[in-house]
């Protein structure tokens, strides 16, 4: 097929200034058939795919495998997603929503929801697992982007977001496993979870949503996996923050220098 991976994208007026207004938005229509088609194919390959420099997160039968089976950064072992992972139609479409100078990559991860003894994706923000030091007078924080590969709905675990809750700080981790209520720490009183929009999604359609954003995935009760592809991004210049993370462990990395080289290549 035809190389169309860094052929551009334009957001639309309504659709930047959605994001930025309430921390989330939706795309339809990101990927061209074939190209969800080579995607599709590509994950599942990575997805059965053992040794290398990705990682899987946990085991079939483990208690976080039935809240997401996940392999993070699958673009350093299989060269068909590093072409949708490094290639710069989604980050310069991040760049677009955010109004970032520039957008690095931090990871991909594969994301099947499995069937069976499938869990919802508790209530949480992105951002407090990041290592990524905030300057509180111009917070700098990250973005994903959401990419469905199948028809997603409640019944398969299409996410919800809740609005303008980008703007609640300083909040704690939430275990994704034995988690707490997020709407019960200080601070996230006054965010409405009755607010939340559902997002339903054709495969091929995507949402963008900031590293603050407060969503949740449901869980699936169909007999298929519910695949999905999620990249996070931050903006370059952001510092490292020291704290422990998968992805920057053994790098050599510095708290307070910028993230930055080969493993975090600046895509937009």
């Amino acid at each position: 097929m035809n190389d169309m991976l860094h052929t551009k994208v334009q957001a639309t007026e309504e659709q930047i200034a959605y994001y930025q207004e309430n921390g989330f938005v939706q795309i339809d229509n990101v990927l061209s058939p074939e190209e969800l088609e080579e995607l599709r194919n590509c994950l599942n390959e990575t997805m059965g795919h053992t040794g290398g420099n990705s990682l899987q997160t946990d085991a079939s039968g483990g208690a976080y495998y039935k809240v997401l089976n996940q392999r993070v950064n699958t673009w350093r072992d299989h060269g068909g997603m590093a072409r949708f992972v490094l290639g710069d139609r989604f980050a310069d479409l991040g760049k677009q929503l955010t109004g970032f100078a520039g957008v690095r990559l931090f990871h991909d991860h594969a994301l099947f929801k499995m069937p069976g003894d499938s869990k919802p994706t508790p209530w949480h923000q992105d951002r407090p697992y990041w290592p990524m030091s905030v300057d509180e007078s111009r917070p700098l924080h990250g973005f994903s982007i959401w990419i469905a590969l199948d028809d997603v709905d409640e019944h398969n675990g299409c996410m919800m977001f809740v609005p303008k809750s980008q703007r609640i700080r300083n909040l704690k981790s939430v275990d994704l496993v034995t988690p707490e209520d997020i709407f019960a720490q200080q601070g996230a009183s006054d965010m409405d979870r009755n607010t939340a929009v559902i997002v339903r999604m054709k495969a091929g359609s995507c949402t963008f949503h900031d590293g603050m954003t407060f969503h949740y995935a449901h869980s699936n009760h169909t007999d298929q996996p519910r695949r999905a592809l999620a990249i996070i991004y931050f903006e370059d210049g952001t510092q490292f923050s020291g704290a422990d993370h998968a992805v920057t462990k053994d790098q050599g990395l510095v708290a307070g220098e910028r993230l930055a080289g080969p493993l975090f290549p600046k895509l937009a």
